[in-house]
């Protein structure tokens, strides 16, 4: 019977056969102890010479890290091991050999890693980090699926920016035309709810910042919301929720991976509504009562968002931003335009924005005025305009970013172990 390693609880006192790779192996006196790992899990596989023979035993003595094997044995039920069981061996088949594998037990440098990270995704800490990842998506599909949220994709290929010039990736298309890798879903998005009232897009993004901060890559995945007949409120709400079933989903389904990661679950079971929410004015009068060197009218670099988020043990919603620093669709609240409908949620324990969102202008003039003042060609935001001219209607949504989101669920350190293959300023290798 062919079983997998997350499953092998239900299969104690069974006989089976495990397809993988040898991960480690230690041997004493007459027994090979050798560590199978098969893309779901890791179980420690123990080997005696009168069980399989002298030939397999001698065989198994000389493997190497990461050939590939298949094992044929009886599972046990073990205290001592990790995951509580192991496998007596009664058969051995070596698929492949691996030989001189680069990522040995030893310490290596992180560009000595990121260089071989088609191979270091294999390790225990990365594979853990890479599910939870799975698991992050899941639960936010599931989210708005519940909640009767249309997945409406939008295009990757766009004809200008929706959030400045500067940090566009050109590309060159046809008839040397040029068009633009997307930085965000969200002006598409917004067509498809006015036509289809609660919708959302799901995929990679692109932002050409020459940033080298561990919150930052040039390729990214987001999932954007938007709702027609939305306002702020209900984009704060709806933020806070699907942040909420996302956590809880993972402390229910991913245990085990956090327990790799050395994870205080005790941080993320804090993580309830409500979330604290604070104005961008009470935000930036607690960073001058801190000392910090912050001026009303600026954005929150990463040690603003630090200090603002320590006085929380779950996110804060830092709503209404200066107008100006905000994107050109972003609505001025009417009882005070100098600052917008938006939003940005804050993760505790100094991760930062994992959430950007708010309500757009859903005024024809108001929108036009913007572009110009923004200096953004008419004539590429045409159909954009069509959905003021033609049944406008208030809405908004938000943007979350997932290796944001993961790399705070997991307490990791950097966003480059929250997505397999890391783009960043000097880095599209391997």
């Amino acid at each position: 019977m062919i079983a997998y390693i997350e499953d092998i609880a239900r299969h104690d006192g069974q006989a089976v056969t495990l397809r993988g790779w040898l991960h480690n192996r230690r041997s004493s006196g007459k027994i090979h102890f050798l560590t199978l790992r098969d893309g779901t899990g890791f179980i420690q596989c123990v080997m005696t010479k009168q069980a399989v023979g002298d030939d397999a035993f001698m065989r198994a003595d000389h493997l190497a890290q990461e050939s590939a094997i298949v094992v044929d044995g009886t599972v046990r039920a073990d205290q001592r091991a990790p995951g509580g069981y192991e496998v007596d061996v009664a058969r051995l088949e070596i698929v492949s050999e691996s030989l001189n594998y680069p990522i040995t037990p030893k310490e290596h440098g992180v560009d000595f890693l990121m260089d071989r990270r088609h191979l270091w995704i294999r390790a225990p800490r990365q594979q853990a980090i890479l599910r939870i990842r799975h698991e992050v998506i899941d639960a936010v599909r599931d989210f708005f699926n519940a909640r009767g949220f249309i997945l409406a994709d939008t295009p990757i290929f766009t004809p200008a920016a929706c959030e400045g010039t500067t940090t566009l990736f050109p590309v060159q298309y046809f008839d040397e035309e040029t068009a633009y890798l997307t930085q965000s879903g969200q002006l598409y998005n917004e067509a498809n709810a006015m036509a289809l009232g609660r919708v959302y897009c799901f995929g990679p993004t692109f932002r050409a910042e020459k940033s080298k901060t561990r919150r930052h890559l040039t390729e990214f995945w987001m999932v954007e919301p938007e709702m027609a007949y939305a306002d702020l409120e209900e984009v704060m709400n709806l933020a806070e929720a699907l942040v909420v079933h996302v956590v809880e989903r993972v402390l229910r389904t991913r245990r085990r991976e956090l327990a790799v990661l050395e994870r205080d679950i005790a941080k993320l079971e804090r993580v309830k509504a409500p979330f604290p929410r604070l104005s961008y004015d009470a935000a930036a009068k607690l960073l001058k009562e801190k000392g910090l060197p912050f001026e009303w009218g600026g954005d929150f670099g990463a040690p603003d968002e630090t200090a603002i988020s320590e006085q929380f043990d779950r996110p804060v919603c830092v709503h209404r931003y200066p107008s100006a620093i905000k994107a050109f669709y972003m609505k001025p609240d009417p009882a005070r335009p100098d600052v917008a409908l938006c939003v940005d949620v804050l993760a505790p324990e100094g991760y930062g924005e994992i959430i950007g969102g708010g309500q757009r202008i859903d005024d024809y003039d108001l929108l036009l005025q913007r572009i110009k003042e923004h200096n953004l060609p008419q004539e590429a935001f045409e159909w954009y305009l069509d959905l003021r001219r033609y049944g406008s209607v208030p809405h908004g949504g938000f943007g979350m970013g997932i290796e944001r989101v993961v790399t705070w669920i997991c307490g990791i350190d950097h966003l480059r172990e929250a997505i397999p293959y890391p783009r960043m300023l000097y880095r599209i290798y391997p």
